[in-house]
């Protein structure tokens, strides 16, 4: 099933909000895995900043404001 899933997901580009931390930064960090583009907001710099930073470090598409 995850083959399937990751294929529905490749190559879309998701916005998700509060990617900072827990539950958002953990689904930016899957969808990223399984090949989307993400685009991240979260009211903290830093915490956002380093999850792109981890993204981009696995070789994901992200970007973030």
């Amino acid at each position: 099933m995850a083959g399937a899933e990751s294929a529905q997901i490749a190559g879309k580009v998701v916005v998700i909000t509060g990617a900072g931390r827990g539950i958002g930064a953990a689904t930016a960090r899957l969808l990223a895995a399984r090949g989307a583009g993400v685009v991240l907001g979260s009211r903290g710099e830093a915490e956002l900043a380093a999850t792109a930073d981890a993204i981009a470090a696995s070789g994901g598409d992200v970007a973030y404001q």
